[in-house]
C-alpha cells in the first residue's frame, strides 16, 4: 500500500505505539533494571516514582532530566530489555540513505530515524527511540516501502540524525522558506517594483513643485510633519492610557497556579539563539535552570552558529543540564537571529515555544501562565489566539542615565502600550524575547523572516493579517539594559531598520491589507510601525523650526515660512513631547521605580538619540538592508547583574 492513506495508517500506528510506550511493563522493568546494575540508588528511584504521580512523564526522561542517570544508559538498558541492538547514530555515516519523501517533523515526533541504505534484501536499518515492537515495525515499513530491521538509539540520537540527515534543506528552509513561499512577506527584496515606481514618481513631483512654489510646498510639508508627529504621538499616548485603566483581565495569580496538574503540563520548547556570548552563557544556563516547570517536559534547543566556538566551548563547561541540546545552525546568509530560530523551531518537538535571549532572566512561573493563558482562551472557544507576549524589563536599571531612560521606555511600553493594543484588539509587534507560541500555528504562520532585522514585530503584523491574535500575560523577563551609548545606537539602529523594512512589506498591497486586517487594524499598525521611525525622523527638523523660531526675527522668518506654520509646529514638538513625558513617567509607578520618575523629564534628549539611530536605519536600509547589527551583552557593572533579577531603582 502506498500514497497517503498507507503514510497516515503508518503514522497512526507508530503514535499508537509511543502511547502503549507510555505504560508499557518494559518501563517498569526498567526503572528496577538501573538499580541493579547500580546506575541509580534505591531512594533515587523512590523520589523518580514519586515525581512520576505527580507529573505522569516517563521514569527515564524524569531521571535523565534531573541529571541522575545519563541518557544513553538509559537507552542501553531499554535496548537489552526490548532484546534489540542498540546504535549510536553519532558514529553512523548515514551515507547512502534515501531520505528524499519523508518529513523530518514526523520522524522527529515519531522518534525514529533511516541510518543505512538497503543491504542485498533491500531491508533498511532503522534507528527507533521508542519500543521495537512488532507493529512499530510494520508502521516503519509502510511509511518507508521496504522491509527494515530495527535497533534502538536515544531520543537525542534521532533529533542529531536528523540535523545531520537534513542539514540542506533545514539551512534553506530557515533561509529562504518563507519567500519561496509567501514572497510578499517576506523582506529579502526591500522594494517591489510597485514601490519603486511611488517613490521615484513621488519625488519626481516633489522636485517639480518646489521648483515652482518653493514657499508653498515648504508650508504643506512642514505643516504635515508636524501633525503627522503630533498624531503618531497622540496615537501611542491614547493606547497607554488605555492600558493603564484597563481592568477587565483576570489576572493568573498565586493560587491559579497552585492548582494546576503538572501531569497535564504540555511538553514544552525554549529556544535560544546566541551569538558571541560566551561571557553570559553560563548565567544563561542557571536563568533557564530557575524555570518553574517539570524538567522532564522541557527541551531547550541553544542554537549555535557553526563559527561560533567560543560561545560553544563556553556552554560545554557550564555542565549543562540533560534538558538542553545544543543546536548547530548551518552557515550561509542571511547570519541572523530570526534564521536561527526557524532552524529551532524546525526540531522543535514542544506544543508550546518560547523565545528567550542569552541575557534574559524570566519569571520562574512564565512558562506556567503561558499555558493557563492559552487553556483559558480554548476554554472560552477562542483557538486564534497565536501567541503572548511577557514584558521586559531591566536588572540594571539605576546604572547612568542611558539605562535610567531605556527602563522608563521598557516600562511603558510593556507595561501600558502593549496591554492597551491588546484591550483595543490592535495588532501587537512583538518584542524579541519571551514570546510564547503555540507551535503548530507558529509553523502555519512561516515561522520568522530571517531578512527582517525585526522578525518578532513583523511576526505579530503577519499573524494578525492570518486572522490570528496576540496576548499579554502578567509576567516579567529581565534583561541588561543597554549602558554604552554606541552600543545602544547599534541595536536601536537595527530596530528601527526592522520597523522600515516590516512597513513596507506590509504596505506593498494596501488595499489587500485593509481587506485582510480592516482599516482600524491597518491605522493602528501604519501609526505604530510606520508612524515610529517617521517620528525619529522628523524629529530634528521640529527641533530645528522650533530653535528657528527662537532666534531668527519674525519678519525673516515669514520670508520662508508664514508665522502660523511656526506656531503649530512649535505646539506639535511641545504637545508631543509633553504626552512623552508624561507616559514615561507614567512607567515608573506600575515598578514602582519612583527615583525613575523626574529622569523622565529628558526623554526629549533620550528622543534625539532615536533620531541619531533612525538616520543609520534609514542609511542602512539602502546600502545594508539585511546585516544584523551585534548588541553586546554583559557589559553591565551593576552588582545586580551577579544578584538574580532585581528591581534597581
Amino acid at each position: 500500500m502506498t500514497g497517503p492513506t498507507a503514510r497516515g495508517l503508518a503514522h497512526e500506528g507508530i503514535a499508537a505505539g509511543r502511547e502503549r510506550g507510555r505504560s508499557d511493563p518494559a518501563r517498569t522493568r526498567l526503572a528496577q533494571a538501573l538499580v541493579e546494575r547500580g546506575l541509580i540508588t534505591p531512594s533515587e528511584l523512590d523520589w523518580a516514582l514519586s515525581t512520576q504521580v505527580r507529573t505522569g512523564s516517563r521514569i527515564g526522561t524524569i531521571l535523565v532530566s534531573a541529571g541522575l542517570v545519563r541518557r544513553i544508559d538509559v537507552y542501553r538498558t531499554l535496548a537489552d530489555i526490548w532484546q534489540h541492538p542498540f546504535v549510536d547514530v553519532t558514529t553512523s555515516s548515514l551515507d547512502g540513505v534515501d531520505y528524499s519523501g519523508l518529513d523530518p517533523h514526523r520522524l522527529a515526533e515519531e522518534g525514529w530515524l533511516p541510518i543505512g541504505p538497503p543491504d542485498g534484501d533491500g531491508t533498511s536499518l532503522v534507528a527507533t527511540a521508542e519500543e521495537p515492537t512488532a507493529a512499530r515495525r510494520r508502521a516503519i515499513e509502510i511509511a518507508l516501502g521496504s522491509p527494515v530491521r530495527l535497533a534502538v538509539t536515544t531520543d537525542w540520537d534521532i533529533l542529531h540524525g536528523l540535523r545531520r540527515a537534513f542539514r540542506v534543506q533545514v539551512a534553506e528552509e530557515a533561509a529562504n522558506g518563507l519567500w519561496q513561499r509567501d514572497p510578499d512577506h517576506s523582506a529579502k527584496v526591500v522594494l517591489v517594483r510597485s514601490q519603486v515606481v511611488f517613490a521615484v514618481s513621488t519625488l519626481a513631483l516633489m522636485a517639480t513643485l518646489t521648483v515652482a512654489w518653493p514657499r508653498a510646498v515648504g508650508v504643506v510639508v512642514s505643516a504635515a510633519v508636524g501633525i503627522g508627529y503630533l498624531i503618531s504621538v497622540g496615537f501611542k499616548f491614547a493606547v497607554c492610557m488605555r492600558g493603564a485603566a484597563r481592568t477587565s483581565d483576570v489576572p493568573i495569580t498565586a493560587a491559579d497556579l497552585a492548582v494546576g496538574d503538572e501531569a497535564h503540563l504540555p511538553y514544552y520548547s525554549v529556544l535560544v539563539p546566541v551569538y558571541r556570548e560566551a561571557g553570559v552563557v553560563a548565567d544563561l544556563i542557571a536563568n533557564l535552570g530557575a524555570l518553574d516547570y517539570p524538567a522532564d517536559k522541557l527541551e531547550i534547543l541553544l542554537l549555535l552558529e557553526e563559527s561560533d566556538d567560543e560561545t560553544r566551548r563556553a556552554a560545554m563547561a557550564a555542565d549543562c543540564p540533560q534538558t538542553i541540546t545544543f543546536v548547530t545552525v548551518p552557515p550561509g546568509g542571511p547570519q541572523t537571529k530570526p534564521k536561527a530560530c526557524n532552524v529551532g523551531l524546525f526540531f522543535a518537538r514542544g506544543e508550546f515555544l518560547v523565545i528567550y535571549d542569552a541575557e534574559d532572566r524570566p519569571d520562574p512561573d512564565q512558562l506556567k501562565k503561558a499555558v493557563i493563558a492559552f487553556r483559558r482562551a480554548e476554554q472560552a472557544g477562542d483557538r486564534s489566539l497565536v501567541c503572548v507576549q511577557a514584558a521586559l524589563n531591566y536588572w540594571n536599571a539605576g546604572e547612568n542615565a542611558l539605562t535610567r531612560l531605556f527602563t522608563l521606555e521598557y516600562s511603558f511600553w510593556f507595561d501600558y502600550m502593549l496591554p492597551g493594543l491588546e484591550a483595543l484588539r490592535l495588532p501587537i509587534p512583538l518584542g524579541g524575547t519571551s514570546n510564547h507560541f503555540r507551535t503548530a500555528q507558529l509553523r502555519q504562520l512561516g515561522g520568522w523572516d530571517p531578512y527582517n532585522v525585526t522578525e518578532d514585530a513583523d511576526l505579530g503584523i503577519r499573524a494578525a493579517a492570518l486572522g490570528m491574535t496576540v496576548g499579554v500575560i502578567d509576567s516579567t523577563t529581565y534583561e541588561e539594559a543597554n549602558r554604552a551609548y554606541g552600543n545602544w545606537i547599534r541595536q536601536r539602529s537595527r530596530w528601527i531598520k526592522g520597523y522600515l523594512q516590516t512597513t513596507l512589506v506590509h504596505l506593498r498591497h494596501p488595499r489587500k491589507l485593509v481587506a485582510e486586517v480592516g482599516w482600524r487594524q491597518g491605522a493602528a499598525f501604519g501609526l505604530l510601525v510606520g508612524g515610529t521611525p517617521l517620528s525619529f525622523l522628523f524629529a530634528p527638523p521640529l527641533y530645528a523650526l522650533f530653535v528657528a523660531s527662537l532666534v531668527i526675527p519674525t519678519q525673516q522668518i515669514e520670508h520662508l515660512f508664514p508665522s502660523w506654520v511656526l506656531y503649530v509646529g512649535t505646539i506639535n514638538l511641545v504637545l508631543g513631547n509633553s504626552l512623552m513625558v508624561y507616559v514615561a513617567m507614567l512607567g515608573a509607578f506600575k515598578r514602582e521605580r519612583y527615583r525613575l520618575v523626574m529622569v523622565a523629564l529628558a526623554n526629549p534628549l533620550y528622543w534625539m538619540l532615536h533620531s541619531i539611530a533612525a538616520y543609520k536605519a534609514l542609511w542602512q536600509l539602502v546600502f545594508r538592508p539585511h546585516y544584523w547589527e551585534k548588541t553586546t551583552h554583559g557589559l553591565s557593572t551593576s552588582s545586580a547583574a551577579h544578584h538574580g533579577s532585581g528591581s534597581t531603582p
